[in-house]
């Protein structure tokens, strides 16, 4: 990936702070003016005083999330270009971190090459190799459901069950078996 010929600036908004120095130390090395948040308050915060020209931003993090951030930055500055970063991958949030303003939604982990690439993209979606938005089977989609719902119940079986309206065991015999495709 090309080198930024004037430093551009960027903003990385993630909770794990091991994830989000790495990245920053990458982009810094590729030439640009990195900026940290931890959380949107900081992050917003940050913006109000110098709007970053891109941001990286996590899905799922401590009090808002990464969507309602990227709405709030983009209304801060419609040149803003944000892209999404998450470990729960799904159609639906990648949909709406596009309608949010969002120009490109990647599931973690991904390099710091391809977080470039989807920036620079813009949004064009005529520009987008076409394994950047793979379709997923209904496999992988039923799976990354039944994990988006254990997760927000805090990991317990019994709750996810009732609410995904299946036995517990054989929400335990879904989670063990893992998608074959993305």
């Amino acid at each position: 990936m090309a080198e930024p010929d004037v430093p551009c600036s960027l903003m990385i908004v993630e909770d794990d702070e091991i994830l989000r120095t790495r990245l920053a130390r990458a982009f810094a090395d590729r030439g640009y003016e990195v900026r940290q948040a931890a959380d949107a308050d900081a992050a917003l915060e940050a913006a109000r005083e110098d709007s970053p020209e891109f941001v990286v931003v996590d899905l799922r993090m401590p009090g808002r999330s990464g969507i309602d951030l990227i709405r709030e930055l983009v209304a801060l500055d419609p040149s803003t270009r944000a892209v999404v970063l998450t470990g729960y991958g799904s159609i639906a949030t990648a949909l709406e971190a596009v309608r949010a303003g969002a120009v490109d939604y990647l599931t973690k982990p991904a390099d710091v090459d391809r977080i470039i690439a989807a920036l620079n993209r813009g949004g064009r979606a005529e520009e987008a190799p076409a394994e950047a938005w793979p379709v997923p089977s209904l496999a992988r989609v039923e799976w990354e459901h039944i994990n988006r719902v254990l997760a927000d119940c805090g990991g317990n079986l019994s709750k996810a069950a009732r609410l995904l309206g299946v036995h517990r065991r054989s929400l335990q015999r879904k989670l063990a078996k893992h998608p074959t495709n993305r």
